[in-house]
């Protein structure tokens, strides 16, 4: 069952993970695709070495725009269920069957990861704080109900991959995905998972100022679309 599931891995300047990240997935998904969203390291060179396929755009993009080559890539090669997973070692490759589990029962299409209803190792507090306002801006912007609004672990099953279309190229995209999830009616859930922080992932994460961009990029791509 394992041949239908692609796992999307966008990357940027990942070189020094990519590699690790990308192998351990592979070893229980056989198809990896990780999106070299225009590094200027080698992280595309790096992800040969784990990957099943290595996509890269030419210029940097933003996540948003990776993931959705990723996906547009997995349909076209045939997925049942499509899988966004970081590239930068926060997430555990044994979640992903817990977020497949109630796609394949079919009790939902959607499944997306929730660190506050599993667990945030090393969570800084000014992240945790972060993240709380994101989930208020989700419940109150979006009308969306969740526990963790920006977590890259999410598991789809090929009618919903279809019905996603991200057009917000950077990380508004995350806020952009939960109104198409919402505006598609189709069944979703929440599974619990393990985030893990690092030095080396904190320092690629977001800052309260880069939150605050992504909550203007947002608005600005909701009014002029």
């Amino acid at each position: 069952m394992a041949e239908g599931v692609f796992v999307v891995i966008p990357a940027y300047n990942e070189s020094a993970c990519i590699a690790q990240v990308a192998r351990e997935v592979r070893e229980a998904y056989p198809n990896v695709v990780v999106v070299d969203d225009g590094s200027s390291d080698n992280t595309a060179e790096a992800a040969k070495a784990g990957a099943t396929y290595v996509l890269r755009h030419p210029i940097n993009r933003g996540q948003g725009a990776a993931l959705q080559t990723g996906i547009t890539f997995a349909l076209q090669r045939g997925a049942s269920h499509v899988v966004t997973f970081d590239a930068d070692g926060q997430h555990r490759v044994e979640d992903i069957a817990a977020l497949l589990a109630p796609l394949r029962a079919g009790e939902a299409e959607i499944a997306l990861g929730s660190r506050f209803l599993g667990d945030a190792v090393d969570m800084p507090a000014a992240r945790r704080r972060v993240l709380k306002l994101a989930v208020l801006f989700t419940r109150v912007v979006n009308r969306v109900e969740l526990t963790d609004a920006h977590n890259g672990l999410r598991a789809f099953t090929r009618r919903a991959a279809e019905r996603i279309d991200i057009t917000l190229d950077r990380m508004a995209h995350a806020s952009e995905l939960i109104d198409q999830v919402r505006r598609s009616g189709l069944a979703y859930t929440e599974i619990p998972v393990q985030i893990r922080y690092t030095e080396y992932s904190l320092a690629k994460g977001q800052t309260s100022r880069g939150a605050f961009r992504i909550v203007l990029h947002y608005i600005l791509g909701r009014v002029f679309q």
